[in-house]
């Protein structure tokens, strides 16, 4: 079937969920049941500010609740609508199913532009949204636990969470009632940085497998690699950051609202933050060519692509203009359902936004399991490792005593093997460890069915198969 028109946000998902449930033959009822959002919640509230009531509409969507709670972020932006909002709670389900972790899916949305706003009266909007959900069971530990997105952060969450504390006061789980929340307020190392390091383990994952990187007609490892980043929020800038740092990618593009900015011999990702920070865009960054319409570098010769901000950016208008081999959706829905089919026939590779930017979901999981436990991670068996370590290294070091041959341990292999885990580097460890499964569940079905020719078709098999078997396993 050919994409003749420009589908919107919430039939791009539909299409791409039809394209694999035709591959699964379910039963009818069976499938409309996953395809369907289950409910939506439209709240409209007042709250007095500037000496008059504004009144605002928020959303809450549950797509699925063949587990619970249900799973998703809450974002603010002037485009929220229950169309989007029912979409990104589909591809939550989608998401949670295909790294394994046990939720439906959810999504949440304030129609408003969090920047018009101060910080107090952003907060008394926060307090009075979250009230609307919270007394309705639509914020809660058990049954669904919303998550920063796109205009929230972790002092939104710690507002929501404590507003839920204020609410349900003989709750010991209050905390687990939001994820995404500051350290000190029951959040958990590494939440931040989650979902952009979560890109780069799973670019990690796919250069292991020479074959894959094959298929994106690009050689070698990530060293060296020239990435364009759309979007240098907290997702774009922390892939960028550790690509750039730890990998030697070079970060020879990033678009951002104001236009985007181009170095071929690779952009300082640290002080293009803090000319953003500073002045609010790329424009006037030192040393870099300025291209005031930004989009247009989406189209630049590069070898892989990070869509990190909105959806939709790739769409039938420049998708037969990508030259990138390689685009990695760190957004949701980066991508409609027309621009899909038109890179896939060009043969471009692309890791799924449901597998590329499930890093936040994935440690939003560990932090409601740290709030559940009641314990930092790390903390019982971190000393215990250390001394079970430190026995090993005194035992080498006198036997190479004995045989006079001293200086076989350095120093520098002494300090980091004597190193217990804490919780950061748990946290670290349990994402690289999902998204190296989930790749290898999607990867498995992409080599082995010759109807199924691309990773997106494989990441929607593998997750409406496990939604499927959840639901018969209810009984449905």
């Amino acid at each position: 079937m050919q994409i003749q028109h420009e589908p919107s946000f919430r039939q791009s998902v539909d299409i791409m969920f039809n394209r694999a449930a035709a591959l699964l033959h379910l039963p009818d009822g069976l499938e409309e049941k996953i395809r369907v959002c289950n409910s939506t919640y439209t709240v409209r509230f007042g709250v007095r500010l500037r000496g008059q009531i504004h009144t605002f509409t928020g959303y809450r969507a549950v797509h699925s609740e063949h587990m619970e709670p249900v799973k998703g972020g809450i974002r603010y932006a002037l485009s929220v609508n229950q169309d989007e909002v029912e979409a990104l709670a589909a591809l939550m389900t989608y998401k949670c199913a295909l790294v394994e972790a046990p939720y439906g899916g959810s999504k949440g949305g304030l129609c408003i532009d969090p920047r018009a706003w101060e910080e107090d009266e952003l907060e008394r909007i926060t307090r009075r949204f979250a009230y609307e959900l919270i007394k309705r069971d639509l914020i809660n530990p058990s049954q669904n636990v919303p998550a920063p997105d796109m205009g929230t952060g972790e002092r939104e969450m710690a507002w929501i969470a404590d507003q839920y504390r204020r609410m349900a006061t003989t709750d010991i789980n209050a905390r687990a009632c939001v994820t995404g929340k500051p350290l000190n307020a029951g959040g958990i190392a590494g939440r931040t940085e989650a979902t952009g390091r979560g890109v780069q383990y799973a670019l990690r994952e796919m250069f292991r497998h020479k074959e894959d990187v094959a298929e994106a007609h690009l050689t070698g490892k990530l060293a060296g690699k020239r990435v364009i980043v759309q979007g240098l929020g907290n997702v774009g800038y922390h892939a960028a950051k550790f690509l750039s740092e730890e990998d030697g990618c070079l970060i020879t593009g990033i678009i951002e609202r104001d236009g985007a900015i181009l170095d071929p011999t690779g952009l300082p990702v640290e002080r293009v933050r803090a000319h953003i920070a500073e002045t609010g865009g790329v424009r006037g960054f030192p040393g870099a060519t300025y291209v005031a319409d930004g989009s247009t570098v989406l189209c630049e010769d590069c070898d892989i692509l990070i869509p990190a901000a909105m959806e939709g950016v790739i769409n039938l208008s420049n998708a037969h203009s990508i030259k990138a081999p390689l685009i990695v959706e760190a957004a949701n829905g980066p991508t409609t359902a027309g621009a899909d089919e038109v890179l896939r026939s060009k043969g471009t590779i692309i890791l799924p936004d449901m597998y590329a930017n499930a890093g936040g979901v994935t440690v939003s999981y560990f932090e409601w399991v740290k709030n559940l436990s009641h314990i930092r991670f790390g903390r019982m068996q971190r000393r215990q490792e250390e001394a079970r370590h430190q026995l090993l290294v005194d035992e080498l070091e006198r036997i190479g005593g004995q045989m006079k041959f001293a200086g076989a341990l350095s120093e520098g292999f002494k300090e980091n093997y004597l190193h217990g885990a804490g919780e950061l580097e748990l946290v670290r460890s349990g994402l690289d460890d999902t998204m190296r499964e989930a790749y290898q569940s999607m990867r498995s079905v992409w080599r082995s069915r010759s109807d199924v020719t691309d990773l997106r078709l494989a990441a929607y098999v593998v997750s409406i198969d496990r939604v499927s078997q959840s639901y018969r396993a209810l009984g449905l």
